[in-house]
């Protein structure tokens, strides 16, 4: 009787998976297409904003049991893959594989991309610069230790623009050969992570030392060939470098979470739930500080973020950063950036891009 049941349960099964099947083609064909009126247009094949309506779209209607979460995942395999039907894209990141930069890009272009590992920031930029890449995917800011110093410099030589943000919940595990906390004679990694690990790692392995290097998975590779070291990194690096769990989350906070930023070389158009980021640089003179703050009063214009660097041509003066809320396409965002720009010594609009927020 029970086989009966599972059988004609099994056979449903099959026939909604022909379904899908039968759909995911007649959607793979009008993605060709839309590809094929686009030929010839300048239109770009990646556009965030429609990938996030969708999104939204797909929630607001998802009425279970299947989890948000799974349609989000399975969605953002068709929509990579669908992509690829149009142009092949490919994607530079901070690499090795398996770092937190790569787990971002997966989780914004798909695997259907081609996602290419390079060395550092810098060659990220140069791959998109030179047009080798379609787009590339780096760290800016961390919730907990704050601002990606590296990235935020490169804007500054750099025409790209910033065409999407993605937000990554940040969870980092101890991994190493043996698995055994007792074995432990120092432990690698990047420094921001040794930096949100660090309350944890003084409890726990208090006289072992930090050993700092370019990447978490730079140090997982490391601890694969050395049965004294630990790594802390992602799941992901433990898999992919035969290492084992030592401890699962050790962060200090829980809410710990690295915004990454897609770089390109085209502006996205407005999404109605858009972010703009700006660069400049003021005259030093009494009260500058409280005038670049007026534009953005003056127009009603929210700031989400400020952020300071040296300029590193001239001593003791500085570059500022700056998000905002909306795109340098509406009125009121022109007019801030317009009147911002007549006591600044430069200002740079690094790009207006649908906010993940």
């Amino acid at each position: 009787m029970l086989k009966n049941k599972l059988a004609v349960l099994r056979e449903k099964i099959d026939s909604l998976d022909d379904l899908i099947l039968k759909h995911l083609n007649e959607r793979a064909e009008l993605v060709i297409k839309v590809g094929h009126l686009k030929q010839g247009v300048n239109s770009d094949v990646y556009v965030p904003s429609r990938e996030q309506a969708i999104y939204a779209r797909l929630l607001a209607e998802n009425s279970g049991p299947f989890p948000d979460e799974g349609v989000r995942r399975v969605f953002r395999e068709i929509i990579s893959a669908s992509l690829n039907l149009e142009q092949p894209m490919k994607v530079a990141f901070l690499g090795p594989q398996a770092t937190f930069t790569h787990l971002a890009a997966m989780q914004q272009f798909g695997f259907s991309a081609q996602l290419v590992s390079q060395r550092n920031i810098s060659a990220v930029f140069d791959e998109v610069q030179r047009g080798r890449a379609d787009y590339g995917v780096v760290p800016v800011e961390n919730s907990n230790e704050g601002a990606v110093t590296h990235t935020l410099d490169m804007f500054v030589e750099s025409d790209l623009k910033i065409n999407a943000e993605i937000l990554l919940e940040i969870s980092h595990d101890l991994l190493s050969r043996s698995g055994h906390l007792s074995a432990i004679r120092k432990v690698i990694s990047h420094p921001q992570a040794l930096g949100q690990c660090r309350t944890w790692l003084e409890e726990n392995l208090p006289d072992v030392p930090m050993v700092d290097v370019s990447s978490t998975a730079q140090a997982a590779q490391m601890a694969a060939e050395d049965e004294t070291a630990a790594a802390i990194a992602s799941e992901l690096s433990a898999t992919l470098y035969g290492l084992q769990v030592v401890k699962k989350k050790i962060e200090d906070n829980a809410n710990n979470v690295t915004r990454f930023l897609v770089i390109g070389s085209r502006n996205p158009a407005p999404s109605g739930h858009d972010k703009t980021s700006l660069m400049f640089s003021v005259k030093d003179e009494p009260g500058i500080l409280y005038r670049m703050l007026e534009p953005f009063s003056h127009n009603n214009l929210n700031l989400s973020k400020i952020e300071s660097r040296p300029l590193k041509k001239k001593a003791w003066e500085y570059i500022f950063f700056l998000d905002l809320e909306g795109h340098i396409d509406q009125e009121n965002v022109r007019k801030a950036v317009e009147e911002l720009g007549t006591f600044c010594q430069f200002v740079k609009v690094l790009g207006s891009y649908s906010s993940a927020r």
